[in-house]
């Protein structure tokens, strides 16, 4: 296991520099191989999960999951406000940001951080209710792709660049996950469910997210102060493949769908002019059958 650690180490840090110091004995961070465990763990449970409940009835999860949704807006908001007050007090430059830097303030910001790996462990969560409520058609390749990456991809940050430049990506994905899991938890309540109409915004939001970010990474490449470019080049490219995916969602989910539904129109389909369909209203009936994203 050490001579595994010590391989890892010593490639990683040709291209993003020496671990950070600061960050020894954080819980989790000290060795690789927990995280990937834990990684390994989860795509176990997403492999095995919808065959235990093949022939078992669904849970409903509505009370966990109000929690649960709650909990994790609550947690967004506090790292997106830390986050940003941290940066904003001192002085951090938006378009490149060196990690070492006040001490106080890249301590604030680490820790933070921390909790902004961890969470990515919290949301294998969103996976296990899909399988408890047999919504397997929302396990696609795009969640479990981002899921299980973003555990792993934020050990590195943690033990590399655990402050400085990376505070700005973790900041605005953050408040993203205010309106996303806020809209989650008011959706597991029936009465509250008719009058969210914010869902098709949501990956809106995702989108603009990572144009943002990219475009405030490839700042630090055209003006550098010292964050690791090896870095800022893998963050480009992992955000290439988001929006890829995000987008092709956004193309599937939404713009055929009205295309579809225009076409239903013309040709007179038999769906009701209110837009209900069996009781449910057809954007509701669609919402169902949407990705959730984060």
């Amino acid at each position: 296991m050490e001579t595994f650690n010590h391989k890892l180490n010593t490639y990683v840090e040709s291209w993003m520099g020496p671990r950070d110091q600061r960050v020894r004995g954080w819980l989790l961070l000290d060795n690789y191989p927990p995280t990937f465990a834990l990684t390994v763990m989860y795509l176990l449970i997403v492999w095995l999960g919808p065959k235990y409940m093949k022939n078992r009835q669904p849970y409903s999860c509505r009370g966990l999951l109000v929690l649960y949704n709650l909990g994790l807006t609550l947690l967004s908001f506090y790292m997106f406000y830390e986050l940003m007050a941290a940066a904003w007090y001192g002085g951090y430059n938006f378009y490149c940001q060196d990690i070492y830097n006040s001490q106080e303030v890249d301590t604030k910001i680490a820790h933070v951080l921390w909790w902004y790996y961890f969470s990515k462990l919290i949301e294998f969560m969103d996976t296990f209710f899909f399988i408890l409520r047999k919504n397997n058609h929302q396990i696609t390749i795009l969640h479990i792709y981002h899921h299980a990456s973003m555990l792993n991809i934020w050990w590195f940050v943690m033990n590399y660049v655990p402050c400085g430049h990376s505070y700005f990506g973790a900041a605005l994905n953050s408040f993203i996950h205010v309106v996303m899991y806020s809209y989650y938890g008011l959706s597991a309540i029936p009465a509250v469910r008719p009058y969210l109409w914010w869902k098709k915004y949501i990956t809106q939001l995702q989108l603009s997210q990572f144009f943002l970010t990219m475009s405030q990474t490839m700042c630090a490449v055209i003006w550098p102060c010292g964050f690791p470019m090896g870095w800022l080049y893998f963050q480009i490219g992992y955000i290439i493949t988001l929006i890829f995916f995000f987008a092709n969602f956004y193309i599937q989910t939404y713009k055929k769908h009205s295309v579809s539904q225009k076409k239903e129109h013309q040709n007179g389909s038999s769906l009701p002019t209110n837009g209900h369909a069996n009781g449910t209203g057809s954007s509701e009936h669609t919402a169902y059958k949407k990705l959730r994203m984060d």
